[in-house]
């Protein structure tokens, strides 16, 4: 061996020794393997370490670990992930997840973990996937660290986000990597940007952040801090109003689909129908039944099973109101208090033949796929069952007001409901009117049961939740007339999600039922006053 030979030689050996330690603090195995004698504290610690060495294999390590199948082998205290095999423990190697034998499950101790840990080992995981060639997976890694912000993350998340070109991932990692740097020692400068970009956020979330890191931040920063959580909160009122708004319509459109058909028969025929609640009822088993056939014989056609469930309901509640008018109403006219007394004990049995022929429990309706699920519209959360309740609620509401102003049958209605005894002169049947107005009614009726099928129990006593509104709606928009039935509807339905935060469901209601009966005393023929057979009485 010559000078130069072993001159090479011996720099290479020094430069193995002096990189060894560099090597040895990031290889994740002494850490992992110091899990083993760690406390709570100690332990939170080393996943943080462990998560900024930046190894991959660390991955199944730390989701074992957070299962709570992570042990340490007694003999030398080296860590494992087992799993139980027979009266055995089966040890994996926590780093290549080769087995590494079976041993008796005495010759293991389980490293404990508590919810804190759990945190940050989501938070570990989150940054080590930051890399991921998938998309979604770095996604929700960013999602993962923006909601465990971590400062041993910021490294892992800066780089990332150096190498990321997707503008949705990118922008979810801005966000991570502001979240992080507040929980780190970074200048003023850098943390007063992360204030903005994590107020930027907006809603509970963003406060959440900024509340968490208020006891430690600087006073240099706690200006910032404060003006930023004032902002958010004033914007998150502003959003709380708007939800209130839009919870007010959805309750409105379930009052107007409820009440629309009440509005006509008592309207035109003057009759209080006590029996209302029941057709709405009788909808909503119709609907389960309808969906009872499609599972059992056709079910690709479930995501249509509302669509034929609505003439279905219809026609089986139209027909029974055809029904209950020709064999009971029709005598009793110009008898409000015996009518009463008859569509009252007619609302007992049919609920008493649904709980005969279906039980007294719940019958489960199910949700179509795209009437599942909800969006964010700013800061509103809107559930896609209400909002297409709102748009049929609106479609039916048209379509009927179309029926009454364009067609000969309700111009007939119209007629009837002004005087009735000019319409009969002048050759309307009127009591053939009343029969048709009264299925009318009540059809309708049973299609407000097809949607109240996709938010509330299908169950007996369905209608009961719904007659007292629906008759507080006419009454207070005015017998008879859709306009008000519409106006009344959504004005009760905001009015009720206003009061109820302050005063509480029940009493948010005795509240509304006492201001119409005070607006009563002012206007008794209610917000859009209507002549008709009932006023003349």
């Amino acid at each position: 061996m010559n000078f130069r030979t072993f001159l090479q030689v011996f720099i290479a050996c020094c430069s193995l020794a002096f990189a060894a330690p560099s090597f040895a603090q990031s290889d994740p195995r002494e850490l992992i393997n110091g899990l083993a004698k760690a406390n709570f504290k100690q332990a939170e610690e080393l996943l943080g370490k462990i998560a900024a060495t930046g190894d991959a294999r660390v991955v199944p390590m730390l989701e074992a670990f957070a299962e709570g199948d992570l042990y340490v082998r007694k003999s030398d205290g080296a860590v494992f992930i087992a799993k139980v095999a027979g009266s055995n423990f089966a040890a994996i190697d926590p780093l290549t997840g080769e087995a590494a034998g079976e041993e008796p499950k005495g010759a293991f101790t389980k490293i404990k973990v508590n919810n804190t840990l759990r945190r940050a080992i989501r938070s570990a995981l989150g940054g080590l996937t930051l890399l991921s060639p998938d998309r979604s997976v770095r996604l929700q890694a960013a999602q993962q660290v923006l909601q465990s912000p971590s400062a041993e993350n910021l490294d892992l998340v800066e780089t990332a986000l150096a190498k990321e070109t997707d503008t949705e991932v990118k922008s979810r990692m801005e966000e991570a990597r502001a979240v992080s740097l507040l929980a780190s020692d970074r200048s003023a400068e850098e943390k007063r940007a992360a204030i903005d970009t994590v107020a930027s956020l907006g809603g509970r979330e963003a406060i959440g952040i900024l509340m968490t890191v208020s006891s430690s931040i600087g006073d240099d920063l706690r200006p910032d801090l404060d003006k930023a959580i004032k902002k958010l909160e004033g914007g998150l009122l502003f959003w709380d109003m708007g939800q209130n708004v839009w919870y007010g319509i959805s309750l409105g459109s379930v009052l107007l689909l409820a009440a629309i058909g009440l509005a006509i028969t008592f309207g035109v025929m003057g009759i209080i129908n006590m029996a209302h609640g029941e057709m709405v009822m009788i909808g909503a088993y119709s609907t389960f039944m309808v969906q009872e056939v499609i599972r059992s014989n056709y079910p690709a056609l479930f995501d249509w099973s509302l669509a034929i469930a609505l003439p279905v309901a219809f026609l089986v509640t139209g027909a029974i109101g055809l029904v209950i008018e020709r064999g009971v109403i029709r005598f009793l006219y110009g008898r409000p208090l015996e009518t009463l007394l008859a569509t009252w004990g007619i609302s007992l049995i049919l609920q008493q033949s649904i709980r005969t022929i279906f039980g007294p429990t719940n019958q489960e309706v199910g949700n179509p796929s795209w009437m599942s699920g909800s969006f964010a519209l700013g800061g509103l959360t809107i559930t896609w069952n209400r909002l297409w309740i709102v748009l049929f609620s609106l479609t039916i509401f048209f379509a009927l007001l179309a029926l009454m102003k364009r067609s000969a049958f309700g111009l007939q209605m119209r007629a009837v409901t002004q005087n009735r005894r000019m319409a009969s002169s002048m050759g309307i049947r009127t009591p053939w009117v009343d029969a048709f107005t009264f299925a009318l009614g009540s059809g309708i009726a049973g299609i407000a049961g097809v949607a109240l099928s996709q938010i509330d129990n299908v169950s007996p006593n369905l209608g009961q939740s719904y007659i007292i509104d629906s008759f507080m709606v006419v009454v207070f928009g005015g017998v008879g007339n859709l306009w008000g039935t519409f106006v009344g509807a959504l004005s009760l339905g905001i009015l009720n999600k206003f009061l109820e935060p302050s005063v509480g469901a029940v009493l948010g209601k005795i509240l509304v039922l006492v201001l119409i009966i005070l607006f009563i005393q002012k206007r008794p023929r209610g917000l859009f006053a209507l002549k008709g057979r009932a006023v003349e009485a």
